[in-house]
Parts: C-alpha cells; structure tokens; sequence
C-alpha cells in the first residue's frame, strides 16, 4: 500500500459538546510521532469537528512528514452548517498544503446517516431504522437518499475546490452510491462481519479494479470476544447516561484483545494484497472510553476501537508520560506496518 494510516481523534462535536474535552498540543505532537516512529504509519487520518484542533494536529503532522488527511466530520448539522464548516476547513487545509505538507481534503464521513437532510429522523439511530425497515421501498428511499447526497457532494466540491488545490475524496457507506467523478480518490468505510467474510476479498478487489486509487478508511473492532463477527456493530455494547455520555456496558462480556489484533491483521492483509492505494485504522485511541480493569461492566475500553487502552488516573508503563497503553493491536498494526 502507498499510505499506510490510522485515524486520529481530535474531538467530535455534536451538539455543542466535543468529545476529547483535553486537547493539549504537546501530547497531539508526541502521540503523532508516536504513530509515525512506532506505529510506523506514512500517512494519518485527523477527524473531528473543531478546524483550529484539525489545524494544530495538521500542522504537528506536517512537522513529522506524514500525510495528512484532513477530515471536518460533522455530526447532526444541516446541509448550510455543514458547507460552511467544509469552507472553513478547507482554507487551512490549502495553508498547510502551500507549505509543502502531502495533504488530502476528505470531504466528509458518512454523511447521509449522520447528518441532517439526506434521510427522515432527527438522529442516526432512526435514519437508518426508516432507511432499512423493510424491503417494500427500500431500493426507492435508497436511490432518492443518493440523489440529495451526490447533489450535495457537488455543491461541497466546487466550495471546496475555491479553497483548495490538492486531491479530495469522500469517505462513504457503500449504500451511498456516490458518483465518483469529482473525486481523486475513492474511500471507503469497509468493514468485515462474519456475514460477508466469505466474499469480503472479492469485494476489495471489485472496488480496485473501477480505476481511481481506493482507500479504506473506518475499518476496526472493538476489544470484547466475538466483537469482529459483528464489527460493524461492535460499539453497540454501550449504556449511556441521560446526557448522552458513556456509562457502561449493557451485559457481561470478555476481554480479547488478540482477537481485535488478530481482526486487524487480517485486513490489512487483504487491503495489501488486493492494491488498496491507503488503508486507515479505526482509530488511535478514544478518550472517552476509558479502560476500567477492575470494573467489567464500567471497562468501556472493550467497546472501544482504539489500538491503545486509555487511563482516567494514571499514565502507562510503555510511555509514562502518556495516560495510556498499547493494547495487542497496536503491536499488530505495527508489525503489518513494518513490512
């Protein structure tokens, strides 16, 4: 693969409230050096909904010589809110570009479901309940969500393209349909449950072979036995409290971290060998799913898809300055990495 990646959380803001409530710019450095040297990414995907946090993380990237993917990731705004939000981000993409940095403008995730205007519902859970209830209609409500989202895309693009220079792409659902004329490369949001397993390879190489470099990007488990059968919905395992924050886990499950290191390699191996142009792992760390080893119920780190386990009250042994530690996965990411 050209760009070997993972994603990078700096906050995801829904509703005024962002999730990494600490962002200091000492720490986004170090753990960005952290993927390149040890970790052993060329290339790194910033999502978040705050542009000065998804500067600053750009710019310690582009100190580093990683390629950035630059991702505005917006969460239940309108079309109008979104525009503006891609405008904004765009202008300091171009900054950082202009001073030599490899930077990719990704052009949002997963819009149609987790955004306002594109589908019924007032939030993702009952988008996709009316997008999917049923086959009766089910192919109309999918074409008319594709059309509003390709003719959004369009709108985004020429915005976009008024503030910067570089390559886009868009990082869609399959279902999405999107019209990849406007687009340098194709993402995708590409994950393996047990139920496509068997055609999940030929699938990759169907994507590869329409022409455009493909990436993937999303792609990840949780860390619970049995998470990879079901990785789309993996994180599905979590209670939350009446502000919407995580609380716990709605059942007793196992621990597996082999098994999420395992799901990981195997992946990568596919991507590797089918010509993906650049592969991203879902993701680095998530702040707000600590790891609570005396507290299985409460140890939201087994519904997390991070490759490092985070600490609410005390820092790691592998990096003592840092208020986590590699799980299995990590080691496997940087192992496929390496070769």
């Amino acid at each position: 693969m050209r760009a070997k990646g993972i994603a990078y959380d700096t906050g995801f803001v829904r509703n005024g409230e962002i999730s990494r409530e600490r962002f200091d710019p000492g720490v986004v450095r170090r753990e960005l050096a952290i993927i390149r040297d040890d970790l052993h990414c060329t290339a790194v995907h910033l999502v978040g909904g705050d542009p000065e946090r998804l500067e600053l993380a750009a710019r310690c990237a582009a100190e580093l010589g990683l390629e950035i993917w630059f991702s505005p990731y917006p969460l239940e705004l309108t079309t109008a809110e979104i525009l503006a939000l891609f405008a904004d981000c765009a202008q300091r993409a171009e900054r950082i570009r202009r001073e030599g940095a490899e930077v990719v403008f990704v052009t949002g995730v997963e819009l149609s479901i987790m955004n306002r205007g594109f589908l019924p519902g007032d939030d993702i859970e009952e988008r996709l309940g009316l997008l999917l209830s049923g086959p009766d209609g089910r192919g109309e409500r999918i074409a008319e969500m594709s059309a509003r989202l390709n003719g959004f895309l369009g709108e985004a693009v020429t915005e976009v393209r008024k503030r910067f220079q570089g390559r886009l792409t868009y990082a869609c659902i399959q279902f999405e349909g999107v019209d990849w004329t406007p687009f340098d490369i194709m993402s995708f949001e590409l994950i393996r449950s047990a139920e496509v397993a068997d055609r999940f390879s030929e699938g990759v190489r169907t994507l590869v072979a329409q022409g455009k470099p493909v990436a993937i990007t999303g792609f990840g488990t949780a860390t619970w036995r049995g998470a990879g059968d079901v990785a789309p919905r993996s994180m599905e395992i979590v209670e939350y409290d009446e502000n919407g924050r995580p609380a716990g886990l709605n059942g007793d499950y196992v621990r597996d971290e082999a098994g999420q290191a395992a799901y990981l390699r195997e992946l990568l191996e596919i991507f590797e060998a089918e010509g993906v142009d650049s592969a991203f792992v879902y993701l680095f760390a998530l702040g707000n799913f600590p790891h609570r080893p005396d507290d299985p119920r409460r140890d939201l780190d087994m519904a997390s898809l991070g490759v490092v386990k985070v600490f609410e009250d005390r820092t790691g042994d592998t990096y003592p300055d840092l208020p986590w530690e590699p799980k299995a996965a990590f080691t496997a990411v940087a192992d496929c990495y390496r070769a």
